[in-house]
């Protein structure tokens, strides 16, 4: 069955991020057409990148970065869960993101974001970043606003009309994750 990770992409201290990953995990899980897991950059405590040898040649000698790329490699598709942070992603998602290469080719990714703008930033630093890993991104995403969806900028109280542009951004990941499968054959 195909499985998709749902990466929380902030460590910050007191973060947005998990009540918003919750969220799309439970929207994921009531679903039938794919194995959906939280994946939380939290649990991999990653350092800035430290790897000597440049990811695309796969030759990880670090113990947390070969623990990250199986993490990675199980799945076949990505839900990226971003705040927005000067009009791009956070440092910790595209710090992960540099670690590895050839785990992410030829899969696909939706991205869910929030911020004061809904995201919508970050996902597009993020589409320009998944291009060159060689990952499809797909055309539907969800963006919350820390104006009308989170109460006091801190308590997540999403608008239940986000839960059909969800709904889309899965149905499309799973189709796209699925296309793919012949490639990473």
């Amino acid at each position: 069955m195909t499985k998709i990770a749902i990466i929380l992409g902030s460590t910050r201290p007191g973060r947005n991020g998990k009540a918003v990953a919750d969220w799309v995990y439970e929207l994921a899980a009531q679903r039938t057409d794919a194995q959906f897991e939280l994946v939380d950059l939290l649990d991999y405590n990653l350092p800035h990148l430290d790897e000597a040898i440049p990811p695309s040649m796969g030759n990880y000698q670090n113990d947390h970065t070969k623990a990250w790329a199986a993490k990675v490699a199980e799945f076949d598709g990505y839900v990226f869960v971003t705040p927005e942070y000067n009009h791009g992603t956070s440092g910790a998602l595209k710090n992960a993101i540099d670690f590895v290469y050839g785990e992410w080719n030829n899969k696909a990714a939706g991205f869910v974001s929030y911020g004061s703008a809904g995201g919508v930033r970050a996902v597009e630093h993020l589409r320009l970043v998944a291009a060159e890993l060689q990952i499809a991104t797909v055309r539907a995403q969800v963006s919350f606003s820390l104006m009308t969806d989170f109460e006091n900028f801190s308590t997540f109280a999403p608008n239940p009309y986000h839960a059909q542009p969800a709904t889309l951004m899965l149905d499309q990941l799973v189709a796209w994750s699925n296309a793919l499968a012949s490639l990473r054959a």
